[in-house]
């Protein structure tokens, strides 16, 4: 996305947690990669032991994948769209634009609010196999409500100060 030579202090908070968010999906790539590969090769090779938590691990860190992905498609717009509608006038655009941020923005704090009830749901369980806490699980939700947030109120700036994306 492009922004003004002078970019807010928004548009800066939201490049750096961007780039940070990329850089954990990244990580959490490499982590997958890590329990499914010993998970395969272990039903192969004798020598290597069959582990029961890599499957639970692989499964976290899946969840974890599609929850940071989700939230970066969020900023950049990469989250796929059906087009029904036949193109209208650029006013007319803008405003469906808009109304689409709207709900997306309330979705995102269904996300916020109810995600925190979920987490506190978890924090009391643990994992059968790793025994790992559940909230390092579900509190991916207030957090991805919370990063949506973010990111729509950058876009709804974006939006009223006619700022396009390139």
């Amino acid at each position: 996305m492009s922004h003004t030579r002078y970019p807010t202090i928004l548009h800066q908070i939201s490049a750096l947690y961007f780039r940070l968010l990329k850089g954990i999906l990244t990580a959490l790539m490499v982590l997958l990669l890590i329990p499914v590969f010993l998970q395969v090769v272990s039903r192969f090779v004798d020598f290597i032991p069959r582990y029961i938590w890599t499957e639970e691990i692989a499964r976290f860190a899946f969840v974890w994948i599609i929850i940071i992905g989700a939230t970066i498609a969020v900023r950049d717009g990469s989250h796929f769209n059906v087009d029904i509608l036949p193109r209208m006038s650029e006013t007319v655009g803008r405003r469906i634009e808009f109304v689409l941020l709207c709900f997306m923005l309330f979705f995102a704090m269904i996300f916020l609010i109810g995600g925190f009830s979920f987490a506190k749901f978890g924090s009391s369980q643990y994992s059968e196999i790793a025994g790992l806490p559940m909230l390092t699980l579900y509190i991916g939700w207030p957090i991805a409500g919370l990063s949506w947030i973010l990111f729509l109120t950058e876009k709804i700036y974006d939006h009223f100060n006619n700022k396009k994306e390139i």
